[in-house]
C-alpha cells in the first residue's frame, strides 16, 4: 500500500487500482485452490479473475495466467486442472463478465455507425476480448509511442519508491536461489511471484505502446516477494546485509527530505506560517521514529513507511493542490459551477482533449464547426489563445471571457518547476460568450 504506484492509483482515474486489486485477489485464491482443493477458492479465484478482465480485458488473464502456470510447473500439481471444481469455476467466470460483455455489445455491437478511432463497425466483444490489449502489444490502433524496451525497468525505479533497492535485491536474490537450488522442487520456495514478475516484464517489453501504470498490476507480487525477503533477513539474521539496506532506506528517506523541503519552500512557497510549523514537526516526529532504538529489520520497514507516508502527505496535501490551478481545465470547471453556466451550451472548436474541464463538469465538451458556430447564438466556447484570435478574424465577438493558465501538469519541467521561469511555460484556455 505504501509504494509509490499503489498511492498514485488512489487519486488516477482510471480502472488500474481496481484491476489490480481483483489480479492479485484472484491470484491468491486460485493458488490456495491447487493447494487446498476445495471448492470455495476456487470460486473465489474465478469470480475475481472474472471482474478483473470486466475492468481490461486480456491483460488481467494474462498475469493471472502466467501466475498460476508458473505456480503449477513448479509445484507439479497439473492434476488441479483436471478437477470437476474448474467446471464451476468456468462458468462462475463467465457469469462474472456477462453484464460486461451485455455493455459492450449494446454499446458498439448494436452501433456499427459509431467512428472509433477512424472505423466504423467495431465491435465490442472483439475489442474486450482481442485489440484491448493486443492492439497495445502491437501498436495497431493505439499507436507507438515508446520503442524503449528498458522503459519498464527504468519505470519500476519510481513507481516501487520507497521499496525499489529491496525490491530488486529480493528479485536477485530469489533468481540466485532458483540457479543454486538447480531448479529442483522445495516446499519452502515459491516460483509463482518470481515466475510472473520475469514473464510479463519480458512481455511488455516488447509493447510498443507503453505507460507507466501498465506496471501496477504486478506490484502486489513485487510488495509480497519484498516482504518475504525481508522476513528471511529476520530469520537467518545476516545482521551485515540488513545493515547495508538500512542505509540504503535512511538515503531514500534523506532524498524524501531534501524533496520535501524543496518543493515547499521553492516550487510553491507556504505562504502561511502554520503549514511550516506542521512541516516541521512532522518531520521531527518521523525523524524521533527513524532512531529509535529497534531491531533493524523493523528500521528498515519503519524508514520505507514513513519515506512514503511523508513524501504523499506533501504531494496529496500541497503540491498537486497547487499544480492543479495550472491545469486550465479543473479551475475553468469552478467558474462554470460559479457561474451557474449550463453545461451542454459549452463547445470547443479544436479536437484537443478536455479530460479535466469533461470530468468536473460530467459531460464531454462537444466539438463545433466555424460553419455551425456561425449559426448558433448564446453559447460558451472553450479555446485556446489561437482560436480566439481566428474568432476575431471572422468578425465574431463575445460579451464575457473568463481565462485560465494551462500547462500540461503530466509533463513537469524544470522551467515549471521553478518560479523564476514558470511564467514562460504557460498557456492560457479561456471561456467566451458568443452571444
Amino acid at each position: 500500500m505504501t509504494a509509490q504506484t499503489i498511492m498514485l492509483s488512489v487519486i488516477d482515474v482510471r480502472t488500474d487500482a481496481v484491476l489490480t486489486g481483483f489480479t492479485i485477489f484472484a491470484i491468491w485464491q486460485l493458488a490456495t485452490y491447487i493447494e487446498q482443493r476445495t471448492v470455495v477458492p476456487i470460486i473465489l479465484g474465478a469470480l475475481g479473475a472474472g471482474l478483473a478482465f470486466s475492468t481490461k480485458g486480456q491483460i488481467a488473464l494474462l498475469v493471472i495466467g502466467i501466475a498460476i502456470l508458473c505456480h503449477l510447473a513448479y509445484t507439479r500439481k497439473w492434476s488441479a486442472l483436471f478437477n470437476w471444481k474448474v467446471l464451476i469455476a468456468l462458468l462462475v467466470f463467465a457469469l462474472a463478465i456477462a453484464p460486461m460483455l451485455y455493455a459492450y455489445y449494446l454499446q458498439f455491437d448494436l452501433h456499427p455507425e459509431k467512428i472509433i478511432r477512424g472505423r466504423g463497425e467495431r465491435s465490442g466483444i472483439f475489442f474486450i476480448f482481442w485489440e484491448q490489449s493486443f492492439e497495445r502489444l502491437s501498436g495497431d490502433g493505439m499507436g507507438s509511442n515508446s520503442s524503449d524496451y528498458f522503459f519498464f525497468f527504468h519505470t519500476f525505479l519510481w513507481i516501487f519508491i520507497p521499496w525499489t533497492v529491496l525490491g530488486l535485491v529480493a528479485f536477485g536474490t530469489r533468481i540466485r536461489t532458483l540457479f543454486r537450488i538447480r531448479f529442483a522442487y522445495n516446499p519452502k520456495f515459491e516460483f509463482l511471484t518470481l515466475g510472473t514478475i520475469s514473464l510479463f516484464f519480458l512481455i511488455a517489453s516488447f509493447s510498443q505502446f507503453k505507460l507507466p501504470h501498465y506496471l501496477n498490476i504486478i506490484i502486489p507480487l513485487f510488495s509480497v516477494l519484498t516482504a518475504s525477503y525481508i522476513y528471511d533477513l529476520y530469520r537467518t539474521k545476516l545482521v551485515n546485509t540488513v545493515k547495508v539496506l538500512l542505509a540504503i532506506q535512511y538515503f531514500i528517506l534523506s532524498i524524501v527530505f531534501v524533496a520535501t523541503l524543496f518543493i515547499c519552500f521553492y516550487v510553491f512557497r507556504f505562504k502561511e506560517l502554520y503549514p511550516s510549523v506542521l512541516l516541521i514537526i512532522l518531520l521531527l516526529i518521523i525523524t524521533y521514529f527513524c532512531l529509535k532504538r529497534e531491531a533493524y529489520y523493523l528500521r528498515m520497514v519503519t524508514l520505507s513507511v514513513y519515506s512514503s507516508l511523508l513524501l504523499n502527505a506533501v504531494l496529496n496535501l500541497h503540491f498537486y493542490p497547487n499544480l492543479l490551478k495550472y491545469q486550465a481545465g479543473s479551475g475553468m470547471a469552478e467558474v462554470v459551477l460559479e457561474e451557474q453556466i449550463p453545461v451542454d451550451e459549452i463547445y470547443k472548436l479544436g479536437d484537443f482533449h478536455t479530460w479535466s474541464l469533461d470530468f468536473y463538469m460530467k459531460r464531454p465538451v462537444a466539438m463545433l464547426s466555424m460553419d455551425e458556430l456561425k449559426k448558433k447564438h448564446n453559447i460558451w466556447l472553450y479555446v485556446d489563445d489561437t482560436e480566439m484570435r481566428q474568432l476575431q478574424q471572422q468578425g465574431l465577438d463575445w460579451d464575457r471571457q473568463y481565462s485560465k493558465p494551462h500547462f500540461r501538469i503530466t509533463r513537469l519541467s524544470k522551467k515549471f518547476l521553478d518560479p523564476s521561469t514558470r511564467k514562460r511555460t504557460l498557456d492560457k484556455m479561456h471561456l467566451i460568450h458568443i452571444y
